[in-house]
Protein backbone atom coordinates (compact mmCIF):
# COMPACT_ATOMS: atom_id res chain seq x y z
CA UNK A 1 0.00 0.00 0.00
CA UNK A 2 1.30 3.36 -1.25
CA UNK A 3 0.92 5.22 2.37
CA UNK A 4 3.43 4.34 5.35
CA UNK A 5 2.48 5.29 8.57
CA UNK A 6 6.00 6.07 10.96
CA UNK A 7 4.99 5.20 14.47
CA UNK A 8 8.10 3.90 15.24
CA UNK A 9 10.11 6.73 14.37
CA UNK A 10 7.52 9.08 16.58
CA UNK A 11 7.69 6.53 19.34
CA UNK A 12 11.11 5.93 19.59
CA UNK A 13 11.44 9.93 19.58
CA UNK A 14 8.93 10.09 22.38
CA UNK A 15 11.08 7.11 24.14
CA UNK A 16 7.18 5.61 24.09
CA UNK A 17 6.87 1.69 23.95
CA UNK A 18 4.04 0.32 22.17
CA UNK A 19 2.20 -0.62 25.25
CA UNK A 20 1.90 2.88 26.61
CA UNK A 21 1.37 4.19 23.15
CA UNK A 22 -1.64 1.86 22.54
CA UNK A 23 -3.39 2.51 26.03
CA UNK A 24 -2.75 6.39 25.34
CA UNK A 25 -4.58 6.51 22.40
CA UNK A 26 -7.32 3.71 23.02
CA UNK A 27 -6.20 0.93 21.00
CA UNK A 28 -4.69 -2.37 21.29
CA UNK A 29 -1.26 -3.13 20.83
CA UNK A 30 -2.70 -5.33 18.20
CA UNK A 31 -4.42 -2.49 16.38
CA UNK A 32 -0.85 -0.59 16.60
CA UNK A 33 0.92 -3.70 15.21
CA UNK A 34 -1.50 -3.24 12.10
CA UNK A 35 -0.52 0.77 11.54
CA UNK A 36 3.20 -0.44 11.98
CA UNK A 37 3.16 -3.40 9.35
CA UNK A 38 0.99 -1.55 6.87
CA UNK A 39 -1.45 -3.62 6.92
CA UNK A 40 -4.19 -0.95 7.78
CA UNK A 41 -6.70 -0.33 5.48
CA UNK A 42 -8.58 2.55 7.38
CA UNK A 43 -7.76 4.72 10.09
CA UNK A 44 -10.71 6.45 11.49
CA UNK A 45 -9.99 10.80 12.19
CA UNK A 46 -10.89 9.86 16.13
CA UNK A 47 -8.08 7.48 16.49
CA UNK A 48 -6.06 9.55 14.28
CA UNK A 49 -6.44 12.89 16.10
CA UNK A 50 -5.40 11.00 19.51
CA UNK A 51 -2.53 9.49 17.91
CA UNK A 52 -1.50 12.96 17.37
CA UNK A 53 -2.78 14.19 20.33
CA UNK A 54 -0.74 11.68 22.44
CA UNK A 55 2.54 11.81 19.91
CA UNK A 56 1.96 15.68 20.10
CA UNK A 57 2.27 15.65 16.05
CA UNK A 58 0.68 16.96 13.31
CA UNK A 59 -0.91 13.72 10.62
CA UNK A 60 1.68 14.61 8.02
CA UNK A 61 4.30 13.23 10.57
CA UNK A 62 3.14 9.79 10.85
CA UNK A 63 1.96 9.57 7.48
CA UNK A 64 3.48 9.30 4.04
CA UNK A 65 2.52 8.59 0.73
CA UNK A 66 5.05 6.88 -2.12
CA UNK A 67 3.92 5.57 -4.95
CA UNK A 68 2.72 2.10 -5.74
CA UNK A 69 5.34 0.29 -7.64
CA UNK A 70 3.27 -1.63 -9.86
CA UNK A 71 1.02 1.67 -10.46
CA UNK A 72 4.09 3.27 -11.52
CA UNK A 73 4.96 0.63 -13.92
CA UNK A 74 2.02 0.29 -15.65
CA UNK A 75 1.74 4.04 -16.56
Amino acid sequence: MPIIVDIDVMLARRKMSVGEFAEAVGISPANVAVLKNGRAKAVRFTTLEAICRVLDCQPGDILRWEPDEDATEAR
